[in-house]
């Protein structure tokens, strides 16, 4: 598929996940392709970085469910704060461990799942709608996690073959194989189409089945200012550019 091809499929109003992790792997041609589109009304899952700065800066957020939105160098992302200070999206705020147990949950066809995470924190005073159960074996007090479907997921990889199998090449999967598994349908881009996975990483690499996956794009640097390892680093230059430029300037500039 093409970066457009993958946006037609898609609707305003959809819950999107987006993989990665704050400034790691994420799918950036995919997240432009969402801004150049008349998408709107979206609800984006995701272990937040410039994807939901992006996306909120374009107006096309209805809420954020996120554990933290992160450049990671950079601690809080500004165009994510911006959307926050002046209220013009709901966030849905969870612990990182919550989280995962919500992608969980959702990848496994749950209701929600029981953690301690959360317990004697904040985190069930913002989310007055959580809710706890008690476990039928110990009587112990846990949260109840809702799970966290989505219309659709896009992750980005190392590399990908054209059935869909997808290869993860760097230090971390980053739960991009719960998103995968969670979602109605996955978008998965990747730097390179290769006919044989097993000749660029051993087996354990695979990380996405072609059973999970829509369809798959090739983008050469489509993970790009994020990084995307050993491929290229994050461009720390480019992030500062990002962070610094007027909205409507950095959009409009040449990538």
């Amino acid at each position: 598929m093409t970066v457009g091809d993958v946006v037609a499929r898609l609707e305003s109003g959809m819950t999107i996940g987006v993989g990665g992790w704050g400034s790691r792997r994420k799918p950036m041609a995919l997240i432009e392709g969402i801004l150049r589109s008349g998408l709107s009304d979206l609800t984006i899952v995701s272990y937040g970085g410039a994807d939901v700065g992006l996306l909120c800066a374009a107006g096309k957020v209805r809420r954020v469910v996120a554990p933290f939105v992160t450049l990671d160098s950079i601690p809080l992302e500004p165009h994510f704060r911006k959307a926050r200070q002046e209220g013009s999206i709901a966030f849905t705020e969870y612990d990182e461990g919550m989280f995962m147990f919500g992608l969980l949950a959702a990848a496994h066809r749950l209701p929600f799942l029981p953690t301690r995470a959360g317990l004697g924190s904040d985190v069930m005073r913002v989310n007055p709608e959580l809710r706890t159960v008690r476990s039928p074996y110990s009587d112990e007090e846990l949260v109840a996690v809702p799970a966290l479907p989505m219309d659709a997921a896009l992750i980005h990889l190392n590399r990908a073959d054209a059935r869909g199998n997808g290869q993860y090449l760097g230090p971390d999967p980053y739960f991009d194989d719960l998103y995968a598994k969670a979602a109605r349908q996955t978008f998965v881009s990747c730097e390179r189409v290769v006919d044989d996975l097993l000749k660029e990483g051993p087996l354990q690499s695979l990380l996405v089945s072609r059973s999970m996956v829509t369809g798959v794009v090739e983008a050469p640097g489509g993970a790009w200012f994020t990084s995307c390892e050993p491929d290229y680093p994050r461009d720390d230059d480019w992030q500062k550019r990002y962070t610094t430029t007027p909205w409507q300037e950095f959009i409009d500039e040449p990538r």
